[in-house]
């Protein structure tokens, strides 16, 4: 007889879920994705493309961040790699639009296999640091990148297209970035549960034991970083031909920061915190801007990113001083109330 979350065998380990509602509940959430394109504006339709690319490069510095326990500060250096190196293949050279997406993912990768190296000793603020100088070469040798990067200029990408069809941003290309969530999603979930997840989780809770136990740092701590950069270059790839063009000030560092405020919000470590908190924090964001454009222009609109960065201080400071578990820590804590409700008195 089964009781409460215990399994009672094998099979039931193996699986993602056994859970009936949470099973019917996923599949309700990505039709619902599905029919939005068929049901709202196009502006809401991409502010919903938005929030998936934007959960797709959240995901990765949950691997990094929130299963590994590696700080970092540079992930909008991996975001701009992904996407300028889909812009040059796809402008320049006329790659197809997979390969594009594919040649961003592995671009970030490899970027993430170079900052990995040095960052190998390094932890916490110092890993931080680190990751963040990242952040700000990339920005310079992209400045400086000439007709490659276009520079201060920027760099236009051609429009998306599909086996010779052009894709709609609104249309088309929403649905490939719902593909690619969900397979981001599902690749996250089972890299979790297997023995590289574990690997990153030990790592996490205590790397001095866990390389007693046979964890080999060096390797796991440099997989973590390219799977993590790949997820995001993956991200940047298809940011780039949603825009269309790319210009470095769209690669500022805010956005590392708004990644590491959603990761806290929703809870470190977990797939569906990192879900959860990209959609509060982005709905945040949208909720901040439609404030101040019904104040107007002024000095109040000018100091919008400064606002914003207030904000996401202080949402950090408030989920790790009252929810440290954050969004996904109260889910469980409400669910565990009425799972054992009326007895929970």
């Amino acid at each position: 007889m089964r009781s409460g979350n215990f399994k009672q065998d094998y099979r039931q380990l193996l699986a993602l879920t056994d859970s009936v509602p949470v099973i019917v509940w996923t599949a309700l959430l990505v039709v619902s994705l599905a029919l939005v394109p068929m049901l709202l504006s196009k502006y809401y339709v991409s502010l919903v493309l938005l929030l998936m690319i934007t959960a797709i490069g959240v995901l990765g510095l949950n691997v990094l961040t929130g299963t590994t326990g590696l700080i970092s500060l540079g992930h909008s250096g991996f975001l701009a790699v992904g996407a300028y190196a889909t812009g040059i293949m796809a402008g320049k050279l006329g790659w197809p639009m997979p390969l594009c997406i594919l040649a961003g993912g592995v671009c970030a990768a490899l970027a993430g296999l170079v900052v990995g190296i040095p960052s190998l000793r390094l932890k916490g603020l110092y890993l931080a640091i680190t990751t963040m100088a990242f952040a700000v070469i990339i920005n310079h040798l992209i400045l400086n990148g000439g007709g490659l990067t276009g520079g201060s200029e920027g760099l236009s990408v051609p429009q998306p297209a599909l086996f010779g069809t052009d894709l709609a941003a609104e249309r088309g290309y929403y649905f490939v970035v719902l593909v690619v969530l969900v397979l981001a999603v599902f690749v996250t979930l089972n890299l979790l549960r297997s023995r590289v997840g574990r690997a990153f989780t030990a790592i996490r809770e205590h790397d001095i034991a866990a390389r007693a136990m046979g964890v080999d740092l060096v390797r796991w701590k440099l997989l973590a970083f390219m799977v993590s950069a790949f997820y995001t270059g993956i991200a940047g790839a298809l940011l780039a031909y949603y825009t269309r063009y790319l210009n470095i000030d769209s690669f500022s560092l805010l956005i590392s920061i708004e990644a590491l405020s959603m990761l806290i919000v929703g809870g470190l470590g977990s797939v569906a915190g990192a879900l959860l908190g990209t959609v509060f924090i982005f709905g945040l964001n949208e909720g901040l801007g439609l404030l101040f454009s019904a104040i107007g222009s002024g000095a109040m609109s000018t100091a919008v990113y400064e606002v914003k960065g207030i904000v996401y201080g202080l949402a950090i400071v408030l989920f790790l001083r009252f929810e440290p578990d954050g969004l996904i820590g109260r889910w469980r804590d409400i669910k565990h109330f009425w799972t054992h409700w009326p007895f929970r008195f």
